[in-house]
């Protein structure tokens, strides 16, 4: 049987110890190839760079795993390891992540893991963001590396139907506190934000972006907001399709 290729890329930087976890899932499936950011691009969804030079250079070169920091988003690696290094070879599955706090709900937009990973399923092979509800820098990857093989695993050996990108987000704590997995819908939540305005030592304002996450529907029981309140490890399968079907049929005629 021909051994599989991953691609790990994520938006936290090519060293952060959300990538070791990541690798660490990765190689229980195949050799890895890493091109991930030289500096942290959380936030930066699909977005690409075009009026700046790009530099790429080696990290780490071992049996099994290469290692390759790229100057651009998070998208740029993607693109850089399908139509560049990886050119002339066949990716099994892209890996995103393992990010620092949950992309769940309207977080799926904004990030650039999940970015990564909706560029990866472009390409033709499964995708899976995934990412962990803790921002602490000493967060505890245990239970996201073993829910990320779980579901990686099934991925590889079940087959999917393509395209297939799945944005995975794990819930804080210790394996044994996860109730298990959940397959969810994305929660209608949003982020009310705000600017806090600071004078610099010369007098000029500038600004800090904070923001409060509003779960639109507490009640609901399938969304992955509450699979994470509630210990679960939640799956959304996600695309690049953003048409509203429902006001498509409502607008119908209305133009003409």
């Amino acid at each position: 049987m021909e051994e599989r290729l991953i691609l790990v890329t994520n938006d936290d930087g090519y060293d952060s110890r959300g990538m070791e976890a990541a690798v660490e899932v990765a190689r229980t499936f195949g050799r890895v190839v890493v091109v991930a950011p030289e500096t942290t691009q959380s936030g930066m969804s699909q977005a690409i760079t075009m009026y700046s030079p790009l530099y790429l250079r080696s990290v780490r070169e071992e049996e099994g795993l290469a290692v390759y920091a790229f100057s651009g988003t998070p998208v740029d690696c993607v693109k850089m390891a399908f139509d560049c290094l990886l050119r002339d070879e066949r990716v099994d599955l892209v890996l995103s992540g393992i990010n620092h706090g949950s992309n769940s709900a309207v977080n799926v937009l904004y990030s650039g893991t999940m970015g990564a990973a909706i560029e990866g399923s472009f390409y033709g092979c499964p995708a899976v963001g995934l990412s962990l509800d803790d921002h602490a820098a000493d967060a505890d990857f245990e239970a996201a590396v073993l829910y990320g093989r779980r579901i990686v695993g099934a991925v590889l050996d079940r087959g999917a139907e393509l395209p297939l990108c799945l944005n995975v987000n794990v819930p804080k704590g210790r394996p044994g506190e996860v109730r298990g997995v959940r397959l969810c819908r994305q929660n209608r939540g949003f982020w009310r934000e705000e600017f806090f305005r600071r004078e610099d030592p010369r007098g000029r304002p500038y600004f800090w972006l904070t923001g409060e996450f509003v779960n639109g529907e507490p009640g609901a029981t399938d969304t992955d907001e509450w699979a994470l309140a509630h210990g679960y490890v939640s799956v959304v399968p996600v695309q690049a399709d953003l048409t509203d079907y429902r006001q498509l049929k409502r607008l119908d005629g209305m133009f003409e």
